[in-house]
């Protein structure tokens, strides 16, 4: 009996260590409250979003494309607005893209989305799989914390 007793054991605990391995230390992510305002420039926009992860390791943003335009990420950095090549997404964390802080920024608009269309974007990762993002136009004046 106790020769069955220790391999039991050591085969147990090999399986609960499997468990626990990749399971939650992927990056989890999900993108919420995304929009546009319709842009004022025929020549360029400014995007919002905000991504989540709910796995327990980081991911890297490393570029977003869309057919509406160059796009590039950006920071308001002493309120002044800096290209940023990357941002981290941190484990259980966001990152947000708003008004005043982090945006995208559409350049060289390939046309002037009007309000009630959508844009699409597909955001590009270090270690996840890409994610399209469809964000709708909202008015000019469009503020997220009244929602018009």
């Amino acid at each position: 009996m106790k020769r069955f007793a220790v391999p039991a054991a050591a085969l147990t605990g090999a399986l609960l260590l499997a468990g626990c391995g990749s399971g939650g230390s992927q990056a989890d992510l999900s993108v919420s409250g995304a929009y546009m305002r319709q842009p004022v420039s025929d020549t360029m926009a400014a995007g919002f979003l905000t991504i989540t992860n709910k796995g327990g390791t980081r991911d890297k943003l490393t570029s977003i494309t869309s057919d509406l335009g160059v796009v590039t990420m950006n920071s308001n950095i002493n309120e002044a607005m800096r290209v940023v090549k990357s941002f981290d997404v941190p484990a259980r964390g966001r990152l947000v893209f708003a008004s005043g802080g982090n945006h995208l920024m559409f350049e060289k608009l390939t046309r002037k989305p009007k309000e009630g269309e959508t844009v699409t974007v597909r955001l590009n990762f270090t270690d996840s799989k890409p994610v399209s993002v469809r964000l709708p136009v909202k008015s000019t004046t469009y503020s997220p914390k009244t929602g018009r």
